[in-house]
């Protein structure tokens, strides 16, 4: 492999000749082999933002050279437009607050405006990684920046996901609203509910997840951009915070400001750990949800097989004909991580000292993975699941009819205490709770009928004149 020689405070380094990274990073490398994971795309997209930005500000207020200015703009703007995502190769497991991957971009940066320039790699005799690309900024407020700004981009993806799976369980619910079934609680035999009831539930459950992860995530949006070292503002010009803030909201479309207090943002991490909590939640209901699914498609002969999943894959290598239910059993599988990720993500917020939180890595690797896994697992879970899901009509119809606990029914008229004897004679012998009722001619045959009608159990009604 043929290599260039580098040089920085350290001494030499040897870097592969044809490479946009340089010395830092190259000695990064060597220091931090730990996982093979490198940096999430949102992650890259938000420095490159970060730069194009601060490059913008430094040209306006001639902190810069035009043509410097120009060339960091540049080649910034490639990295958004997709290039060079393959000269980032820090693992995202580093020390240091993030300070291997800053200056990975920096000297992506600072080597593709030096060739826009006509210089060769390496050199950084026009466009320096430190004195220009990073000018007026620190990693520790790019890096707080980067991460914040990367799970708002992020985020962007997994809203319509969250927005089409809601709507696919309004549209179960409203084909399912007149399938009547036993509801359950403990596991055990509950009132009649309607198939559509339960779906309904559900989309109101994914449609609040997701208000909440919009509602913490508004917590990102407040920069300490421009607070460079230990937020105070070292070396940055009066006006390049409001500028370099001004043109990222421009460049990423999202809403920015900057913050009321710039050390608060270096020293606490808490955003984060709120946005992760809220993917927590989400993971915790897609996990119940799941779960419910399975249990209603169980069987098909010794379980409940109320409902049915498509059927994607073979389910046994030895018992032929075996369909699992997949991508349920994927779902929560990917909801116990976001769980790990959360709490890994916990204990990084929590080890702040003093001026800076050097855990921010950590925190952005495991914030961007949860977001990623849960919008890549809940589109294939609706598309592939959900909008495929078919009631067993008469299952759910013969469990309505068997549930002991419409008794439930006769309190208002009869009392639990009576109601309670009919349960339990009705368990004992077999014989319906219907058939029951009108032998103890405690009520007439219509008012038997009427009010152990499993439809009109499903909504508030008045009573009925005896």
């Amino acid at each position: 492999m043929q290599t260039r020689t580098e040089k920085d405070s350290l001494g030499t380094v040897d870097v592969p000749a044809g490479t946009l990274y340089g010395a830092q990073t190259a000695r990064a490398i060597i220091n931090f082999p730990i996982s093979g994971l490198r940096a999430n795309p949102a992650l890259i997209r938000a420095i490159a933002m970060i730069k194009l930005a601060a490059a913008r500000a430094n040209g306006e207020l001639s902190l810069i050279k035009p043509d410097q200015a120009k060339a960091i703009e540049q080649a910034a703007q490639e990295i958004l437009d997709g290039k060079h995502h393959d000269q980032f190769v820090v693992d995202v497991f580093q020390a240091g607050a993030g300070v291997s991957f800053h200056m990975n971009a920096n000297e992506v940066i600072a080597n593709r405006a030096n060739q826009l320039l006509g210089e060769p790699l390496g050199t950084y005799t026009k466009v320096h990684p430190n004195d220009h690309v990073n000018y007026g900024q620190s990693t520790n407020d790019v890096f707080p920046t980067a991460m914040r700004l990367a799970a708002l981009l992020a985020l962007e993806d997994l809203y319509p996901v969250l927005d089409s799976l809601s709507e696919a369980f309004s549209a179960k619910a409203t084909e399912f609203d007149n399938i009547l079934k036993s509801g359950r609680t403990h596991m055990q035999d509950a009132t009649p509910i309607r198939l559509g009831q339960e779906f309904a539930a559900y989309a109101v459950a994914i449609a609040k997840s997701r208000d909440h992860i919009r509602t913490t995530a508004n917590s990102l949006r407040e920069l300490g951009l421009g607070g460079s070292a230990v937020g105070t503002g070292i070396n940055t010009h009066p006006q390049y915070r409001v500028r370099a803030i001004a043109n990222l909201a421009k460049i990423s479309g999202q809403l920015l400001e900057p913050a009321a207090d710039m050390r608060y943002t270096m020293q606490s991490c808490a955003p984060m750990a709120e946005v992760s909590g809220a993917l927590r939640t989400l993971a915790l209901e897609t996990i119940r949800i799941s779960n419910d699914l399975r249990l209603l498609s169980s069987g098909p002969n010794t379980g409940f097989n109320e409902i049915a999943l498509p059927a994607l894959q073979p389910g046994s290598s030895i018992m032929p004909g075996k369909v699992n239910p997949v991508l349920a059993e994927l779902t929560a599988m990917v909801g116990f991580q976001v769980i790990g990720n959360d709490q890994a993500v916990a204990l990084a917020v929590q080890a702040g000292q003093l001026e800076l939180n050097v855990m921010m890595p950590t925190m952005a690797h495991n914030v961007l993975q949860s977001i990623t896994i849960l919008t890549n697992t809940l589109r294939e879970f609706d598309h592939r699941c959900i909008r495929g899901i078919t009631a067993n009509e008469q299952r759910c119809n013969f469990y309505a009819q068997s549930t002991v606990s419409i008794a439930t029914a006769l309190n208002p008229y009869i009392g639990y205490a009576k109601a309670a004897e009919i349960v339990k004679e009705s368990v004992a012998t077999g014989e319906s709770v219907i058939d029951i009722a009108r032998g103890k001619n405690l009520l007439t045959e219509e008012q038997i009928d009427e009010i152990l009608d499993p439809r009109a159990m499903t909504e508030p009604r008045e009573k009925l004149d005896k």
